[in-house]
């Protein structure tokens, strides 16, 4: 991790959300299929794309990085570790919190009150619940949220 200190803010607390990565039937370790049905559609995960308009807070990596892993670890995903970096002082910050389970990843334009938020979890991990913290740290006057259902099989 301390090459990537060097490019921006590294945090390294891995959730503790998952601890298998397999499941136990009759004693035998099975692999655990992390993709998900719902409404008779078999799929990977869902992806989220949320646009925060109005919003403040977008110049500041360590609440960014604080909200984004309160809102992984409600959602119910592992995380692995974040990094985030600042391009000036009460400039934009783009990064990204790695998980289990995919991603969550922010670019803020603090001058225009906007921010580019991608959440992209698989298995039964529900990202909408991440989206409270991003209003309580933001405060946002508009959210924008369109969802993708990515690895469509059925």
């Amino acid at each position: 991790m301390n090459a990537l200190a060097r490019l921006g803010m590294v945090s390294d607390f891995p959730s503790e959300n998952q601890t298998f990565a397999h499941d136990t039937v009759d004693q035998v370790a099975v692999p655990k299929d992390y993709f998900v049905e719902r409404d008779g559609v078999k799929f990977a995960g869902t992806h989220l794309l949320i646009d925060l308009w109005g919003a403040e807070n977008l110049d500041d990596p360590a609440l960014i990085d604080v909200t984004l892993r309160d809102g992984a670890v409600a959602a119910g995903a592992t995380i692995l570790h974040s990094h985030f970096h600042h391009f000036t002082p009460n400039a934009g910050v783009s990064g990204v919190v790695v998980l289990a389970e995919s991603h969550i990843s922010i670019h803020t334009w603090p001058e225009r009150g906007f921010a580019a938020i991608d959440i992209f979890m698989c298995g039964e991990c529900d990202p909408y619940k991440a989206i409270p913290f991003l209003r309580a740290a933001f405060t946002p006057g508009d959210v924008q949220v369109s969802e993708q259902r990515r690895g469509l099989t059925s």
